[in-house]
């Protein structure tokens, strides 16, 4: 009896893990108790327990110190890499014994720029280790071939046993930068699970966090992201690092963006732009004159928007294309912004100005393939919309920002001047923007060159672009 019940005891426990928030629960579920997430449980090992259990420590000297908020701390170093896109978007550059992840599709091109980043550094004096565990040295000389970096003096080696990795890092005591491709294809022995497993990633990506605080060198994880596009394995992997980075664009646009989400040592929503050419990614020094390259600005349903993507003012075109749907459910397709909120400005423009959309399909579109997350676009939005409706083009020259409330009214919304500035320097002269207000906004400094039109309803914007003449659609088909 006490030997089987023994090796009761024995049995390995099994546990389930939330790979969307890190719960641990005893028994599977298509649901998560936790965050609601579904079929997001996986199987993991219980740990194994310590002999005799934990025991409180009694030793001198383990007392934390505590401090109070006085006193002044030095920025921390940094080390550029050079690719002034990639640092700008990273606060100035590398921080040592920092830990960045960086997520993307596949084949949006994260290990290309990784490469590029750790070739430009590597060229500039500093020691790179590059590991790979997706690719052999082969495929990596054949990627650095076509890219022309092969005289950059990189440590390449392709791993992913962890404690092989582990052993060989402190041969570098010099490394400034060591490169994990991907975080998802490390393991260990020490932990009875597959690799790219909740338990697999979380306890490699801690033993390489510690050897980097340890040894001082910044480390690059490259990380998997799910059909949804969130970075795969345990959330608490983004809660463990310092900067977390997505890597964004549409395989088929020449565009990339590399966008901050977190940041401890610099500003997050901070954006870089790339060009995916034959010779690897370039940097675009300015993405709005890239990105309005192609406009036309005799169409109706075209506006631009004076943007902001952390603290570049970015100045994209937003499309709006209505097609009549007399019977059935009218569509709306939204590419590069939120389909949510495009319902909410239908709403408001039917409601508010008596617009009528309800029987109309309604497909907007951001160009250049950048995703556009902030309230600012709400007026230039609704600008395309009520151009397209009444075939109205909008003024070539000017360009909308504000956000729109339910109510129809505009309202104020952060670094006006910079948006202004940015219109201002590609060539725009009038700008349509929210009322300003008492206080800070009504001392904003203009452009001498740019006219700021106040829009403080929506209905206000409709008068603007009726006194517009009709587009040259309508006027083909009358004559």
């Amino acid at each position: 009896m006490a030997g089987s019940r023994a090796e009761r005891l024995a049995k390995p426990v099994t546990l389930y893990a939330c790979t969307a928030c890190g719960a641990v629960t005893a028994k599977w579920s298509g649901r998560c108790e936790s965050c609601g997430a579904w079929n997001t449980l996986e199987e993991q090992a219980a740990p194994r327990p310590l002999p005799g259990g934990l025991k409180e420590s009694r030793r001198a000297g383990t007392r934390i110190e505590f401090v109070g908020l006085e006193g002044t701390t030095p920025p921390p170093p940094r080390v550029p890499t050079t690719i002034a896109e990639f640092d700008r978007v990273l606060g100035g550059g590398l921080v040592p014994a920092s830990v960045v992840l960086v997520g993307g599709d596949p084949g949006i091109g994260k290990s290309t720029l990784l490469l590029q980043a750790s070739a430009a550094l590597g060229r500039a004096g500093r020691e790179v280790v590059y590991i790979s565990g997706e690719e052999s040295i082969g495929q990596i000389r054949m990627r650095a071939a076509r890219l022309g970096l092969t005289a950059a003096p990189l440590r390449l080696a392709a791993a992913t046993q962890l404690g092989d990795i582990l052993a060989s890092l402190p041969q570098f005591p010099e490394a400034a930068l060591v490169v994990i491709d991907s975080i998802q294809t490390m393991w260990t022995e020490s932990v009875d699970s597959a690799p790219g497993s909740v338990t697999q990633v979380r306890a490699s990506a801690f033993e390489l966090i510690r050897a980097a605080k340890t040894q001082g060198f910044a480390l690059l994880l490259v990380g998997h992201v799910t059909k949804e596009g969130a970075l795969a394995g345990p959330r608490v992997l983004e809660h463990m690092v310092d900067v977390v980075l997505h890597f964004e664009g549409d395989r088929g646009h020449q565009f990339r963006i590399l966008r901050g989400m977190k940041n401890r040592f610099g500003a997050t929503d901070e954006i870089g732009v790339f060009e995916m050419t034959g010779r690897g990614l370039a940097e675009v020094a300015n993405p709005s004159a890239l990105f309005l390259a192609e406009r036309r600005g005799n169409v109706a349903g075209s506006a631009v928007l004076a943007g902001l993507e952390g603290s570049r003012p970015v100045l994209v075109e937003i499309q709006c294309l209505l097609a009549p749907n007399p019977g059935g459910a009218p569509r709306r397709s939204v590419i590069g912004w939120d389909a949510g909120r495009l319902s909410m400005l239908l709403a408001v423009l039917e409601t508010r100005c008596g617009l009528k959309l309800a029987m109309n399909d309604v497909y907007l579109n951001v160009a250049g393939g950048l995703r556009v997350t902030e309230p600012a676009a709400d007026l230039a939005v609704a600008a395309a919309l009520i151009s397209a409706a009444a075939d109205v083009p909008t003024d070539p020259e000017m360009v909308f920002f504000g956000e729109i409330g339910l109510s129809g009214e505009a309202r104020q919304v952060a670094q006006t001047e910079l948006r202004l500035k940015e219109a201002a320097k590609l060539g725009f002269t009038r700008a349509a923007g929210p009322k300003r207000v008492a206080g800070g906004a009504a001392r904003m400094n203009v452009p001498k060159s740019l006219t700021l039109i106040e829009i403080g309803h929506l209905t206000d914007l409709v008068g603007v672009i009726a006194a517009r003449p009709r587009g040259t659609a309508k006027q083909k088909e009358a004559g």
